[in-house]
């Protein structure tokens, strides 16, 4: 995997973001937590003190950071740490035999499970909107194949989740 430590910490997208909203950032700061919990070992209210007084909606290191939707983004981020362990079994059967998910860089496995925590409890958000955003999320760290495959995973997770979306009308 392609993966650039220093442009993985707090680093927003690059570029046009036609999506860029306060849920759209929301997701983002979460999925940056989330990488910043899996690696550093950061306990929950020390992320939400973190990201909600320097990070959500401020400029740091020169960029410019969106305004987040702070109850969507505290909702993905304890939701992904409670059901951490009946996500991850979830992530790991969609993925393909032979990369468990402890073998996935820790930016993608913040991405698919706050995807997976969304597809399953947000059902105010339509699962192809959450599959889309959390690629878009994914394209700010990773290169094109690693977001197929974040596509794939989410997916086949939605299917679960969501099967009466999927049918044909």
């Amino acid at each position: 995997m392609a993966e650039n430590k220093n442009s993985q910490e707090k680093k927003p997208a690059k570029g046009p973001d036609k999506k860029a909203n306060r849920r759209g950032a929301a997701r983002l700061a979460a999925v940056q937590a989330l990488y910043q919990m899996d690696i550093g070992g950061a306990g929950l209210n020390d992320i939400f003190a973190e990201f909600e007084s320097h990070w959500l909606g401020n400029e740091v290191e020169g960029d410019k950071y969106l305004p987040a939707e702070a109850a969507f983004f505290r909702d993905v981020v304890s939701g992904v740490v409670r059901d951490q362990a009946r996500l991850d079994p979830l992530i790991d059967e969609a993925l393909s035999k032979g990369w468990p998910l402890k073998r996935i860089d820790a930016i993608l496995r913040a991405v698919m499970r706050a995807g997976s925590y969304e597809l399953e409890h947000r059902k105010d958000v339509p699962a192809r909107v959450v599959v889309s955003e959390y690629v878009d999320v994914a394209h700010a760290f990773v290169e094109k194949d690693e977001t197929g495959m974040v596509n794939a995973v989410l997916d086949q997770i939605a299917r679960q989740f969501r099967a009466d979306e999927f049918v044909r009308g």
